[in-house]
């Protein structure tokens, strides 16, 4: 290790590692999405990307030995359950995801692939930065390897945040009954309008407290800021309000539920001051 804790020639093979495991990923999506024409296929190996990584990062780092497999397995349950319901939305469904029809209309096939199979590799790959350092990290002998246990127990939370508020959602479209409310507005949905997407951003901010842990890791911050980035504006929940705006009810749920960070809820007719 060198004065800062991290292997630099480990570091170099555990990125290679990590580039090569999410070419093969996007590879093989790319291939079997564009054959049948599903190019949404690519949101099912989002978590499992990520999953991937972690895993190669664990078997070739050579840094500390308990935060690299920890990380590999916090990862690996998160991606395995985001995947497996976001597969099992694709195949209960004959049609693409209306959103890629629009954003990739009139494209080529070499754009499509540039535009969202190498665009999703390259974010998977900036996301997991802090999970590749750590691997290649020795954990300093100084309080600031508490982290590790932090950024650990953020990750758990945030996974179990996103894990109950899928659940929820779920049960609520699976509803057929009259007293159907227009608008899922309990649990969590009561304190976040958007709360699946805020515990997915907290099992990154936990990756990157846990890899903060060695002083290096500390300048990864840009991973989970493009993760935030992409859940909130890119990708995610700004994208779903506005295409929630007309239903019924949905207004007044935006004046009484926070946007994004769980709080108590206002009481209907209450003001939101700010909006």
């Amino acid at each position: 290790m060198g004065v800062t804790g991290v292997d630099g020639r480990n570091l170099r093979r555990v990125v290679a590692a990590a580039a090569a495991v999410t070419a093969g990923v996007q590879t093989a999506t790319a291939v079997l999405a564009l054959r049948r024409g599903r190019r949404d296929y690519v949101d099912a190996v989002w978590g499992p990307g990520l999953g991937a990584i972690a895993i190669a990062a664990a078997v070739v780092g050579r840094g500390d030995r308990t935060r690299r497999w920890a990380l590999a397995a916090a990862t690996s349950v998160w991606a395995a359950r985001l995947g497996g319901q976001i597969a099992g939305r694709l195949r209960h469904s004959d049609q693409e995801d209306p959103r890629y029809a629009e954003y990739l209309e009139g494209d080529s096939t070499a754009a499509v692939v540039g535009k969202v199979f190498v665009t999703q590799g390259l974010a998977q790959l900036v996301v997991s930065a802090p999970i590749q350092l750590a691997a290649a990290s020795a954990l300093p002998q100084t309080a600031r390897r508490r982290l590790l246990p932090v950024g650990l127990a953020v990750m758990v939370a945030g996974a179990a945040i996103e894990a109950l508020a899928d659940r929820q959602k779920d049960r609520y479209r699976a509803r057929t009954d009259a007293a159907k409310p227009p608008i899922l507005d309990t649990g969590l949905w009561g304190w976040s309008r958007h709360p699946n997407y805020f515990g997915d951003s907290l099992v990154w901010d936990g990756a990157w407290l846990a890899s903060a842990a060695s002083a290096p890791g500390g300048w990864t911050v840009p991973a989970p800021a493009l993760m935030s980035y992409l859940l909130v504006v890119a990708t995610g929940a700004r994208r779903t309000e506005r295409r929630m705006q007309d239903r019924p009810g949905y207004r007044d749920y935006q004046r009484r539920v926070s946007f994004f960070v769980p709080l108590p809820p206002k009481a209907r007719g209450e003001h939101r001051t700010g909006r």
